[in-house]
């Protein structure tokens, strides 16, 4: 093999980031060049031209010199982001419909789970009680998603399919039909005044961390049939003050909040998030990532570069996304 090898720096420790199943995937869709697990392997660094990773280690990537690109196996960016000794070398997003579905199909299932008041019916089931309440119609709800790229705005189209009223908050402008969209900081407030459940799905950094705070929470409309707002973090874990939601919804300026991601993962069994009444909590599976079509997108981003084309979806480091 006269091509350069692709090196596999995957740390999850769930099973699907096994770093055997991922390089399996690898091996069917670049056989004509070399796979390599650097855990244990004998690796000539000279010999890697490109890497893809997930969660990698600080300075882990310093030593191939030869690096012409980095791919990100899941969909955040801000830990390779935190390493000062990352190559200089374009960084790729991971964008294909797979991702993108799961995401849509996790924001629309709590969505609708707040929505159809499914905590009360949960625990109206485990109290052998039969007491439905009233129960509004879709239009009756505005979600408001903060985070209009691929995710955020195929989640918005869907929901607004299904009845609800749907607005957007982004860093920059952006338009999506039937949708009403805000930009920038000057327009926040007024996105968060119309919303009743708040989806997020920004990139973490460092202008976003902890932008899921009591303040924004305290500004969320409270007019709906729903009363206390809800909010659903599928984001990223630096996205959310946690002491600030617990807080919230202790004392009532949040209703309910599912969340995904977390600050500490694993979420350490002491978190009060495990037992809290008003919390739906799931492990950072918001949108796992499919081996096949990840390995396939990678393969074919890496042929198409070296026959002269450019890179899709190259991370902008000054913004961070």
């Amino acid at each position: 093999m006269t091509k350069g090898a692709l090196a596999l720096l995957v740390h999850g420790g769930t099973e699907n980031w096994s770093p055997v199943r991922w390089k399996a995937r690898f091996d069917e869709v670049c056989r004509d060049r070399r796979v390599l697990l650097l855990s244990g392997a004998d690796v000539d660094p000279s010999e890697v031209h490109y890497a893809a990773v997930w969660k990698p280690r600080p300075g882990e990537l310093a030593a191939f010199s030869n690096l012409r690109a980095i791919f990100n196996l899941g969909a955040g960016v801000d830990a390779l982001m935190a390493d000062a000794s990352l190559p200089n070398v374009p960084l790729v997003r991971v964008a294909v419909a797979d991702l993108t579905e799961r995401m849509t199909e996790y924001v629309t299932l709590h969505v609708l789970m707040h929505h159809r008041q499914e905590l009360y019916l949960r625990e109206s089931q485990r109290e052998k009680r039969w007491a439905p309440r009233y129960q509004w119609a879709a239009g009756a709800i505005t979600v408001g998603i903060m985070g209009l790229g691929t995710l955020g705005a195929n989640a918005a189209r869907i929901l607004r399919a299904i009845g609800f009223r749907v607005a957007g908050w982004s860093r920059s402008a952006k338009q999506v039909d039937d949708v009403e969209c805000f930009a920038g900081k000057e327009q926040l407030g007024a996105f968060l005044r119309e919303t009743n459940i708040l989806v997020c799905l920004l990139p973490l950094t460092p202008d976003t961390r902890h932008v899921l705070n009591r303040d924004v929470f305290a500004q969320l409309n409270r007019n709906s049939p729903m009363g206390a707002p809800v909010l659903i973090n599928a984001g990223r874990g630096g996205l959310q003050d946690e002491t600030d939601i617990l807080r919230a919804l202790d004392d009532g300026t949040l209703g309910a909040a599912s969340l995904d991601v977390f600050e500490t993962e694993p979420l350490p069994s002491d978190s009060p998030f495990w037992s809290h009444p008003k919390v739906v909590l799931t492990p950072h599976n918001a949108a796992d990532t499919d081996p096949d079509e990840i390995s396939k997108y990678v393969a074919q981003q890496i042929e198409r570069f070296e026959s002269g084309g450019e890179l899709e979806n190259v991370v902008d480091r000054k913004r961070g996304y």
